[in-house]
């Protein structure tokens, strides 16, 4: 009787309604083929995950629960099985708030407290510090098991930096110091981060799909020089968000076959030409292009090749905030143009994810579909390979999406190691002795020698130049506004925004002035470092302590 009465098991495709499409014409009504290659086990728990109401009455975004310090708490156990729809949405005639109350939370002791994060000490170091005895903690990749930690970055009195902030020069200094510490940081946990050669496609020259970032940046910088992502994908964003973002299954459907090999084509020969009409151009088949636009890079956007290092760090089931702070160090090492990209890409994401109540396109959901258009190899792998390889890069993609708003901080450890190297570089270039000097080599040995001679060659122009300000004022300069200079006396508690304060009430008495600081910053440029955009709650005495020798200058500052 038991076997006979047994309830039969529930199949995951009537929950999630995989078979299911939206309303529209038969080109809409396809799968895609990303979909189709991933396994649908996958895509499960996650939906009623995200639909969970507590009892307070508030929703849970994404899944993000707040978690101790001390590790992750499965909280899918205390959710029993409740009837849900073939969407994976909850029944609205079943209260929830019976199913998880707080009287259930507080029995699992899950506080609200997000864990503080700290980007002064090397993540490195951190690892090296822990335990030895969780280093190799063994557990399987699984989905559910990873409820991802609420994280809050303290600010220092520098501020935090965006990877926007610094020049060229010095994040490039940061991509090499990343790559370094990363390795270092694999080293901690004895996984050894080898670079797997990957099979290099030769991208076109020309066109819009298969064009590596690089050249499409340097045709639209023809256009406007300060662009930081490719024009043709803002204008794909553009459109998504303008009629798409409550469009149901948005990024799941292929869109009609034959208007998109269409677009294509007229976007390889017009886009450059501005001749390209986006008015006609639906979302969904821009969402189909925008996919396609990644999934045909020469390269993909983000190293697939240190993937393998992540499914061994992954497998041995380390703390989130571990598994955070690597994609932290592999984001800081991408070429400008993936980063730059990446960051555009995943606040779009997050705007599609804010609709998941009518678009049903979770975070997981999102993470999947995505994975495989922005982590790709051309290598051949086995069907385990393969399969590891997704689960790992969806995965990736959810904690990118979950810590958007952090991933792109520079690391304070990373800056100082940046400020150490251009000190190096100075105190070389003024112990480098000229053509003739090298000549005259007894003339050398005494200029080396005399303390009077090495302090005049130590001493820099820009020494001689902040000679004439007095200990603790700072010139700040201005010169797009009506006032271009001013001397500002600083203390403990003055910053960049202080000083950017005080600047707009001097040029208040002008016609426009007022506008236009809105959209200024405090610029701290050469000394140690070569730029650095500074945060408008940054201390300017601890800065100029650092480096005494900079310049100081209020210009606007660059947007994508």
């Amino acid at each position: 009787m038991r076997k006979k009465n047994k309830q039969s098991i529930r199949d995951v495709r009537d929950i999630f309604g995989i078979s299911a499409s939206p309303p529209g014409d038969a080109c809409d009504n396809h799968t895609t083929q990303e979909e189709k290659e991933l396994p649908v086990v996958t895509k499960t728990n996650d939906a009623s995950l995200n639909s969970t109401t507590f009892s307070d009455g508030s929703q849970d975004e994404g899944g993000k629960f707040a978690l101790s310090s001390s590790g992750s708490v499965p909280i899918l156990e205390t959710i029993p099985d409740i009837p849900v729809h073939s969407n994976g949405s909850a029944d609205p005639g079943q209260a929830v708030q019976s199913a998880v109350s707080d009287d259930d939370y507080l029995e699992k002791n899950i506080p609200s407290k997000a864990e503080e994060l700290s980007f002064e000490v090397s993540y490195s170091e951190m690892v090296t510090e822990a335990p030895k005895r969780n280093k190799f903690k063994k557990s399987d990749f699984k989905k559910e098991d990873y409820i991802l930690t609420k994280f809050i970055v303290q600010k220092t009195r520098f501020g935090l930096t965006e990877a926007g902030d610094l020049s060229a020069e010095d994040m490039k200094k940061i991509r090499h110091l990343s790559l370094i510490e990363l390795t270092a940081f694999f080293d901690a946990f004895g996984i050894p981060l080898k670079r797997n050669k990957t099979e290099k496609v030769k991208g076109r020259d020309n066109g819009i799909f298969g064009v590596p970032l690089t050249v499409l940046l340097d045709n639209d910088r023809k256009k406007d020089p300060g662009v930081k992502v490719p024009l043709v994908l803002q204008k794909f964003f553009e459109k998504v968000e303008e009629s798409g973002l409550e469009s149901e299954g948005i990024f799941r459907l292929s869109g009609c076959t034959a208007k998109v090999k269409q677009y294509r084509e007229e976007l390889d020969a017009k886009f450059n030409a501005d001749k390209f009409k986006w008015d006609k151009m639906c979302h969904r088949e821009a969402a189909v292009m925008l996919k396609a636009f990644f999934r045909e890079l020469p390269t993909s956007l983000f190293p697939v090749e240190y993937i393998p290092a992540f499914i061994t760090l992954m497998e041995r089931g380390p703390h989130i905030k571990v598994q955070f702070q690597a994609l932290h160090l592999m984001v800081m090492a991408l070429p400008d143009a993936n980063r730059d990209t990446a960051q555009a890409l995943m606040t779009f994401f997050n705007k599609v994810i804010a609709n998941e109540s009518k678009n049903r396109m979770s975070m997981w959901n999102i993470s999947t579909v995505m994975a495989p258009n922005l982590f790709f190899s051309r290598s051949k792998h086995s069907d385990y390979e393969e399969l590891r390889l997704a689960n790992t890069a969806a995965h990736i993609i959810r904690l990118m999406l979950t810590y958007q708003k952090m991933l792109w901080k520079v690391p304070s450890f990373l800056i100082t190691q940046v400020r150490r190297m251009n000190e190096a570089t100075m105190l070389l270039k003024k112990q480098l002795p000229s053509v003739k000097k090298l000549l005259r080599r007894k003339t050398i040995e005494r200029e080396v020698i005399s303390p009077k001679t090495s302090k005049v060659l130590q001493k820099s122009p820009s020494l001689r130049r902040m000679s004439d300000v007095p200990e603790g004022v700072i010139r700040v300069h201005a010169p797009l506004l009506s006032k271009v200079s001013m001397a500002i006396q600083l203390n403990s508690q003055t910053t960049a925004k202080d000083i950017l304060a005080k600047f707009q009430y001097e040029n208040s008495h002008g016609s426009s002035e007022c506008i236009k600081i809105q959209n200024q910053r405090l610029y701290e440029i050469g000394g140690n470092i070569g730029q650095h955009c500074l945060d408008p709650d940054a201390y300017i005495l601890d800065v100029y302590h650092v480096n005494p020798q900079a310049e100081w200058v209020i210009k606007p500052q660059p947007s994508f």
